[in-house]
Formats: structure tokens, sequence, C-alpha cells
């Protein structure tokens, strides 16, 4: 049983954090913004024309993920929208548990609904751990290249996580990556190795016509090694926190959470041409 308990350690861990964050979910939406964040009569000004969806990570919602960064952006004049997708039935709150192919899917739709009611050609996409993955299908199998401009995978799991190599386990245990699978097919398909990884990273992590941003912490303990979150490519632009800040300490759930020397640097993507310097004095910008 001692494995089974190391393997589901760290799966505990991300449900407790998912679950410290969905605590003020209750009044959330009450207290969202009523302009700018998921307000489809928001219209993108000049200075700043692509809306931006914000795509959440695994066990986490529209809004639990974003109560710090939607505002961080509405605040900078941008039009803000955030789904919800990968849900499994009977379960509430905690989303992104299904398959991720399915959950592009969800994604397609949604950006055709934001681009529709902006008006706008184009969306920009900033996402999450699982959030930072998933569109790279959207973008790569369903057309999302010719919709969005920029792409921002915050601690993604771009190559699958071996979640401290525990995921090697599995194979000794007939018929538990089955289990897994089939409880919780978007874990499955996180894990090193997966057939989804192999089909998305075949041929290439990138498609042309989208500008890549890739914003890692060294200190993940969730997708790991940390380095396997940078994509390949002619147009990426990957970025270790503690190069822009050396005593930033954030893990996997705080750099997207609350971290607003990440958030600097994934609204200087954002917005490249009036980008400034981020370091650790960002935390007050």
């Amino acid at each position: 049983m001692l494995p089974w308990k190391r393997l589901l350690r760290p799966l505990t861990a991300l449900l407790l954090t998912a679950v410290v964050a969905v605590v003020p979910a209750a009044t959330a939406h009450a207290a969202a913004p009523s302009s700018g964040w998921n307000d489809y009569s928001c219209k993108p000004s000049a200075s700043h024309p692509r809306p931006v969806v914000l795509v959440h990570g695994t066990f986490a919602n529209s809004t639990d993920n974003w109560l710090a960064f939607a505002p961080y952006l509405e605040d900078r004049g941008y039009c803000v929208f955030s789904l919800d997708y990968g849900q499994l039935p009977g379960v509430p709150l905690f989303n992104a548990l299904g398959p991720i192919d399915k959950s592009a899917e969800q994604l397609q739709a949604f950006v055709d609904k934001v681009l529709t009611a902006t008006g706008a050609a184009k969306a920009d996409l900033v996402g999450h751990s699982q959030g930072g993955l998933m569109p790279r299908y959207y973008l790569k199998f369903l057309g999302g290249a010719a919709k969005v401009n920029t792409f921002v995978g915050i601690a993604p799991d771009n190559h699958g996580t071996t979640l401290d190599g525990l995921t090697n386990l599995l194979p000794y245990f007939p018929g538990a990556e089955d289990l897994l699978s089939a409880a919780t097919p978007a874990l499955a398909d996180q894990i090193v190795g997966s057939a989804f990884l192999t089909k998305l990273n075949a041929g290439g992590d990138t498609v042309p016509g989208v500008h890549y941003t890739v914003i890692a912490t060294k200190y993940d303990e969730v997708v790991t090694p940390y380095r396997s979150q940078f994509l390949t490519g002619s147009d990426v632009h990957n970025v270790l926190l503690q190069d822009l800040c050396p005593v930033d300490l954030s893990e996997h759930a705080a750099i997207g959470l609350l971290d607003r020397i990440a958030f600097h640097e994934a609204a200087n993507a954002l917005d490249p041409a009036h980008a400034t310097p981020t370091n650790c004095a960002s935390v007050f910008s």
C-alpha cells in the first residue's frame, strides 16, 4: 500500500490547493467586476484590441483560478473572459478533469463566442497549469491558430509530468493506469509519455502565427522537472521566474494564483510594444 500512498500524496496536495482557492468562490461570482471580466458587452480598446481568454488548471474553475489575475488585467484596460471546461458528471466546482482533447473543443466554442461578442478578429489566451497545455491542442488541431495572436502558459505541463517521478510506479500495479484514466482522464493525459502528449508534441511544439510565452518556476512541485514546461519553436519566449526575481519562492499554485511578478511578465507578453522590465519590484506594479 505504501507506493499507492506515495502516488496519491501529490494528487491530494493538488486537491487541497484547489479547495483552499475555492473557499471564496461562493461569493466570487457576485463580486466579479461588472465590466471587463466575462462582460459580453465589453469592447476591446485601440490600445488592447484583443480580448483575453483565461484558461484555468486542473481541479480549478473559471473563478477561483483568476481572482487576482483577471482584475489585474481588467485594471489595465483589457476585456477579460474565463471559461469552465473538462467537467465530470456529479463533480461540482472541480473542473479540467475530462479528456483534454474534448476540453479543447469547449475552448474552441468559447473563443468563438467571445470573438462574436467583442467583434475582435483574434483573441489572446493565458492559461495556468493544464490551462497552459490544453489550448495547444486547440491551436494545432482545431483551427485555433487563425483566431489566437498570443498564448501565455503559466506553469504548463507541456511535455507532461512525473509528479516527482511517482507516476513511474504505475506500470508496477496492473490496472492502475486504466483506473486513473477512467476516473480522471485529464490526469492520465498529462502523464509523461501519454498518447495525448505524444500526439500533441509530434512534429513540433508550436504552430505558425502564434506568439508563445511560457513562465515557469524552479520551485514547481507538480510539473516536474520544471524545464519540461518550456517549448521549442521559432516564436517562443521561455521565462524562468527566478531569473526575473531570484527571491521569488512561488511554486505551482502560487505562480498562477497570486504572483504579480508572473502577472507582469504575462502582461508584457500580451502587449510587447509597451513592455517594461520585470523584476522583484514588479510586485508593486
